[in-house]
């Protein structure tokens, strides 16, 4: 029996982010032992097969709508669906069978069944499709103002802080009462609003308008997890003075759209985040009127038909609701994002320009700058400094649990190593229970240069690659090597931020690699937002916050910018906000130099995407390159999917043989993806005037190297608002030259007396 490997480093106990809840990690890795060493003999084999031939799964199945049939009561709507349930045996109910049942974002239902009932619905000619769902993973004060979002002026005064959007969060539930969730200032939900609180009356007010829960349906969606209140408050939070972590961080957080309103939808738990429950609750969003999604979770890549976010966020946009998802977790590899659909926003992770210093500093002098949340003031003495992996056991040079229970660590500085699926702060508990004074974490190759800020244990710091390497070196150079942490605090003023943080998951997409992704970056490192309990064990306040870091932060950031866009510009649709967004992102740091990536180098085109997001420009960016839900329809027959896989997402039927499909990157996208061979190929590209009314443009071109790019027209003019206009570009290779590298960048800018519209370019040379 072969065995799936996984690797898993979360900050604490439970995965990647800062989560700081303790997890039984080491049953985890037990089950996993014991799946992979046990062995089934061949005389059980087919026990098992006939076992699992009669096991209860969820299906989420596709139903073809009929036509001219409405359903104007649920029940009605319901009892179809079960008609397709399998018939039941006298004494069982078929009503159990059923999980959940869609309207909005998708014509079907999820209920239980067997591998052997699944195949036989999928014979009936009503089911477009049958599928048993995944277990999805989720991907968290001084954000705003790294944004540019300033009180009285620019973004958050056009749009009056997001006043009558309302974003709809699927996550692990909220914290009803938190301060950041408090509705001063709020107005009252807009006339459109149907959802409905499933908390007391009094925890629901003008800020926290909603709350559903699509995992256990009988109890309110209270949050025992702490990221859907870190999320629903970095994109919709109300001003909170005095917020801080451990005392660092100190300011007022305020969320992106503070005056916004927020519906809570969770869908996850313990045990991840079933496809089914996401479907659900994107059904019951869509119904609510909600104008945002935002979700910071997601599987691997998948065809689109398969995937029930990408399935859902169709069925959202169709009706005018933006859709922003995380890009997730699993970077610096390539091709390894999530969400990658061109009707959903991808969103990566970067820096701010806030860190909370502790810095190494060894015997001989040397200082190595590196990050930990906690920040102690009785910690300066210098202490005999260990590598826990000096006896060349690779578990004890990950400080993983138990590792050091034989090694001499007591009362020294160790030097542990991260990875090997071993939390960051874990690593900082085997230290202190096996009676280390405090902790060097360096980072393994993969990660580089990008260090996060973590709730430690024992005083501790998190350094780059390069300066544990050197680290060692001086523990190999001397017979008594010493070390101390200085713990610096908080301090702003990063030049080198925004930087692409490691384990932001890169494109190019595998599914569509004609579509740029991801989208955008932005700020998803050490985020400061509302938690539902203190880090501190003797605090007692209830204003609560933690730091914590992940695509999952990044998402709600562009959630709250795409609600003040909403409602800055309410006739925009999805698309002319996300283009919106793009072509006015930013590629340089606050140093004036190229963004960077975990080497220090420059960031490339498949970590960054369009560049980081830049709300006010975004808010007035003259052109925008817009996109029907109809439009995709071409698109998704090039991708050579099939006419029932089609029907899946846009649930209206489809005939490819009687649409002319189109290549991917003939998609109106605001961004470029060329796949280039030695024939050129041409694409158009139609951009709406919604600058002045009487503009010109010319065209700028950052040719990819190696690429000849040409531009026809080479002025494209606009007499009135709202006009169109539309343009080719042709790519073919370069003569004579010796490029030899496997991809290039560029980008093609439409410059005008006030816009500068820019559009990246990704080509993958085959």
């Amino acid at each position: 029996m072969s065995c799936i490997g996984f690797s898993l480093e979360p900050s604490c106990w439970k995965m990647e982010e800062n989560r700081c809840r303790k997890f039984p990690m080491v049953a985890v890795f037990f089950l996993v032992g014991f799946i992979c060493s046990f062995s089934f003999h061949p005389a059980t084999a087919q026990t098992v097969l006939e076992h699992e031939q009669n096991v209860l799964s969820t299906y989420i199945v596709h139903v073809r709508k009929r036509a001219g049939e409405v359903f104007a009561r649920s029940e009605d709507l319901q009892s179809w669906y079960q008609s397709f349930l399998p018939q039941m045996t006298p004494n069982s109910d078929q009503t159990n069978r059923m999980v959940h049942s869609y309207k909005n974002s998708i014509t079907g239902f999820a209920a239980k069944m067997t591998a052997d009932e699944a195949k036989e619905l999928l014979k009936l000619d009503a089911v477009v499709s049958v599928k048993q769902e995944k277990i999805f993973s989720l991907h968290t004060t001084h954000s705003p103002s790294f944004l540019n979002l300033n009180p009285g002026v620019g973004l958050w005064k056009d749009s009056t802080l997001g006043k009558g959007v309302i974003i709809g969060v699927l996550d692990t539930g909220i914290t009803p009462g938190h301060p950041s969730f408090d509705d001063e200032g709020m107005s009252s939900p807009p006339a459109k609003w149907k959802g409905k609180c499933t908390f007391n009356a009094t925890s629901c007010n003008n800020k926290l308008i909603g709350t559903r829960n699509f995992v256990t349906s009988t109890l309110p969606p209270t949050d025992e997890d702490g990221h859907g209140t870190h999320t629903s408050s970095t994109a919709a939070g109300n001003f909170v003075k005095n917020a801080n972590v451990l005392g660092q961080a100190l300011g007022t957080a305020i969320g992106v759209a503070p005056h916004a309103h927020l519906a809570m939808y969770q869908v996850c738990s313990d045990v991840g985040c079933p496809e089914s429950s996401i479907l659900a609750a994107m059904d019951a969003a869509i119904e609510d009127g909600v104008d945002v999604l935002s979700l910071s979770l997601g599987g691997g890549s998948t065809p689109f038909y398969a995937d029930s976010i990408a399935v859902g966020a169709f069925s959202a946009i169709q009706k005018g609701i933006f859709v922003s998802c995380s890009a997730g977790n699993s970077g610096p590899i390539n091709t390894s994002l999530s969400n990658e659909a061109p009707w959903i926003l991808t969103v990566g992770a970067s820096t701010i320009d806030r860190t909370v210093k502790a810095t190494a500093k060894l015997g001989n002098g040397a200082e190595y700058n590196g990050e930990s949340l906690f920040q102690p003031k009785d910690f300066g003495s210098a202490y005999p400094l260990v590598y826990a992996g000096a006896n060349g056991n690779q578990t004890s040079a990950l400080c993983a649990e138990g590792s050091l229970r034989n090694l001499d660590v007591k009362g020294k500085v160790v030097l542990c190593e991260r990875g090997g699926g071993i939390a960051r702060i874990a690593k900082g508990q085997e230290v202190k229970d096996a009676g280390g004074a405090a902790m060097i974490m360096m980072n393994d190759e993969l990660n580089g240069y990008s260090t996060l800020a973590d709730a430690h244990v024992l005083p501790a710091t998190h350094i780059p690659y390069a300066d544990g390497l050197k680290i060692k070196s001086y523990i190999n150079s001397t017979s008594n090597p010493m070390a101390t942490i200085l713990f610096k605090g908080t301090i702003i003023g990063n030049s080198e931020a925004p930087a692409v943080t490691s384990f932001s998951s890169r494109g190019p997409s595998f599914e569509s690699p004609g579509i740029l992704k991801p989208d955008i970056i932005g700020p998803g490192v050490s985020i400061l937002a509302a938690w539902p309990f203190s880090l501190d064990n003797s605090s007692t306040t209830d204003v609560t916050f933690n730091i914590i870091s992940g695509t999952s932060m990044s998402c709600p950031h562009l959630s709250g910018i795409a609600a003040l866009l909403k409602s800055s510009h309410p006739d925009w649709s999805p698309a002319a906000i996300k283009s919106a967004i793009m072509t006015t992102a930013y590629q340089i740091n606050l140093g004036s130099k190229p963004i960077v990536d975990e080497t220090l180098l420059p960031a490339d085109i498949f970590a960054t995407g369009a560049g980081h997001v830049n709300p006010p420009k975004a808010d007035d960016p003259g052109l925008i390159y817009d996109i029907k839900p109809d439009n995709y329809i071409p698109y998704l027959c090039g991708l050579g999917y099939k006419d029932s896989e089609i029907e899946t997402i846009t649930q209206e039927k489809a005939k490819c043989l009687q649409i002319k499909s189109i290549p991917q990157a003939q998609l109106n996208y605001p961004s470029f993806s060329i796949i280039l061979g030695s024939s050129a190929q041409n694409y158009s590209r139609t951009v709406t005037n919604v600058g002045p009314a009487d503009s010109s443009y010319t065209y700028k071109v950052d040719a990819p190297e190696g690429v000849d790019v040409t531009v026809y027209p080479s002025e494209i003019k606009f007499s009135v608002a709202v006009q169109m206009a539309t343009y080719t570009v042709g790519f073919h290779r370069s003569s004579g030259g010796s490029f030899t590298k496997p991809f290039a960048q560029g980008s093609l800018t439409w410059v005008s007396s006030d816009h500068s519209v820019r559009s990246p370019i990704a080509v993958v040379f085959k």
